[in-house]
């Protein structure tokens, strides 16, 4: 593995040159991202000291919480995403991920987020593995809304279709990963040249497999993160340590592309 760090001023600028060659080389590259590349808009994680769970009750994203106590498990969900979310813009990692697809680079970005932040960064061919919190689902007729035509001012959103209980269609814990997300994830792992980690631990399973079977499949892994994840010691080959806006900007400024 590439992997210098501290104030190596040259060792550095060459991790740099090496990844941008790598990208450069290839049209196959996907992205994989996690709550770290969104904690830069302004979007708490929701593990860690300052994470969501430090300030809500996990069970909030429970199943049985949100049929049991819809209206109590609402107000909480609709404080925690759609009153936050709405407010946030998407960052210049974002964007730079989104122009490096708009330039033929990255061919698709797997995230874990629910954000919808890669999208409003330029990104088209998005695969939401957790979901999204931008549309919902009635859990009676299994009809499908987008957030835009969903009542959330209510005690609880109700389909107008039949009156059923509409849930934000992100994964809640005992649900499984949505399709075609899961599946499309993976197989864009394990078919990339390249995959391009930003911002995750990798300590989320399923998920947390994705870039391993990257590896397996030969794929060469560039990873960015503040700090080190499960994957630096294990399948990344060059390591970029920093903030995720301002290691992407590094690094897209070493592509030829750049302007």
């Amino acid at each position: 593995m590439i992997n210098f760090f501290g104030n190596k001023s040259e060792p550095e600028r060459n991790n740099y040159e090496k990844a941008a060659e790598w990208i450069a080389g290839s049209s196959d590259v996907v992205a994989f991202t996690g709550a770290g590349i969104s904690v830069e808009s302004g979007i708490p994680p929701f593990r860690g000291p300052d994470g969501l769970w430090s300030k809500y009750d996990p069970s909030v994203l429970e199943l049985s919480s949100f049929y049991n106590k819809p209206q109590k498990t609402w107000k909480i969900l609709k404080e925690i995403f759609y009153e936050h979310f709405e407010t946030v813009e998407p960052n210049r990692a974002h964007e730079v991920i989104g122009k490096l697809e708009q330039e033929g680079y990255i061919r698709s970005v797997v995230t874990q987020n629910i954000d919808n932040l890669h999208q409003e960064g330029g990104s088209q061919n998005v695969w939401e593995f957790h979901g999204t919190y931008r549309r919902f689902e009635c859990q009676s007729c299994d009809k499908t809304f987008p957030f835009e035509e969903v009542n959330i001012e209510v005690a609880v959103p109700e389909c107008t279709e039949c009156g059923g209980l509409l849930k934000p269609d992100i994964i809640f814990f005992g649900e499984g990963i949505p399709e075609p997300a899961g599946s499309k994830s993976f197989e864009e792992a394990e078919s990339c040249e390249i995959m391009l980690i930003v911002g995750t631990t990798g300590e989320v399973m399923p998920a947390s497999m994705i870039p391993n079977r990257a590896k397996e499949a030969g794929a060469r892994i560039i990873e960015v993160n503040k700090k080190t994840s499960a994957y630096t010691n294990t399948v990344t080959d060059i390591y970029l340590e920093g903030k995720a806006t301002e290691v992407m900007e590094r690094l897209y400024g070493q592509l030829p592309i750049y302007d």
